[in-house]
């Protein structure tokens, strides 16, 4: 019996996010008094590899198959399946983005197992497996019971410290069978961002409102963010009035984040914002209106015309990094 976890990588290299599932898979194996298996797909190199160990990860599984060099959820779950039933795997986990919430479902119909879907915290109980999840767009929590032999877990993201738990990890080279009829996905066109923090991977986020009044005032949010290394957000009315790319929506129709740090400038934080940014860590609001609902999700407020709170803001940032 072991914990399965599946580290996505990026051009060869881990993120902060494939660290966070090992943590989060060690604490299971822990309390299962087993050990954590990683599964890596693509070209990583070993030095790369071994770092998953720092975190816990008694055995890598590396699979380097050019018919894998392209993302396709119906042949990564063959091959995890696989893996999975070689490793005895009692519970898999996997991070809930995209490519989990892809991959998950397939897995729970090879191996018949239950899903546990955004899960951010242990299991609060091995008999019968409970699990903790946030609901109603972060307004309250569930209590998931999950009665199958195999539990598929899916990671909220940012929702679990890094913990290193240095171990002699072992790398095993695995070239398993791949059905070719399940690799349907083809890659036309590659266009790369540079120069930006995306903002799925930002620890930090400014975002900004309708409270911004148009798109003539964005100097100085933009101007914070990259004094903090931030990546820039808004809500979707900014972005349907054309004020900022839609590639910088946040919320339920747009992205779902979960920064250490989320900065809502002029937010009121509508139900529909909330639900993509309540996963975050610590919530800061600036917003002229002291009725404003983002003040309820906030760990910290500050009541203010944001054409004023942001050059105060941008002062004090700068003072800091004297």
């Amino acid at each position: 019996m072991s914990v399965l976890v599946y580290t996505e990588n990026w051009d060869g290299k881990f993120k902060k996010l494939s660290f966070e599932l090992v943590s989060y898979a060690t604490g299971v194996a822990k309390m299962l008094n087993t050990t954590v298996t990683a599964v890596s797909i693509g070209k990583v190199d070993e030095n790369e590899l071994i770092r998953l160990g720092n975190y816990g990860a008694n055995k890598i599984i590396n699979i380097n198959s050019d018919k894998l060099a392209v993302l396709d959820s119906q042949a990564y779950s063959s091959v995890i399946s696989e893996i999975a039933r070689k490793e005895n795997a009692s519970v898999i986990i996997i991070s809930n983005n995209n490519t989990g919430k892809a991959i998950a479902p397939r897995l729970s119909v090879r191996l018949k197992a239950g899903v546990g879907s955004g899960v951010s915290r242990l299991p609060l109980n091995l008999n019968p497996f409970t699990v903790y999840k946030r609901t109603y767009s972060g307004n309250a929590f569930a209590h998931l019971v999950i009665k199958s032999d195999i539990k598929i877990l899916t990671l909220a993201q940012n929702s679990f410290d890094l913990i290193e738990t240095p171990v002699n990890a072992t790398i095993e080279n695995m070239n398993p069978s791949i059905d070719g009829s399940l690799l349907k996905t083809v890659i036309k066109d590659i266009q790369k961002q540079s120069g930006m923090i995306l903002l799925t991977d930002a620890d930090i986020v400014v975002s900004g409102g309708r409270g911004m009044k148009s798109a003539d005032n964005w100097g100085p949010l933009v101007e914070l963010a990259k004094l903090l290394g931030a990546a820039t957000a808004c809500s979707r009315p900014v972005s349907d009035e054309g004020w900022r790319p839609h590639d910088e929506h946040t919320g339920q129709t747009g992205k779902i984040i979960a920064p250490n740090l989320y900065i809502a400038v002029g937010i009121s934080g509508a139900t529909q914002h909330l639900a993509g940014i309540s996963s975050s860590k610590y919530i800061v609001a600036i917003n002229s209106d002291k009725n404003a609902p983002i003040f309820e999700a906030a760990q910290y407020g500050i009541i203010g015309d944001a054409m004023k709170v942001l050059p105060k803001l941008i002062e004090a940032v700068k003072e800091l990094k004297k």
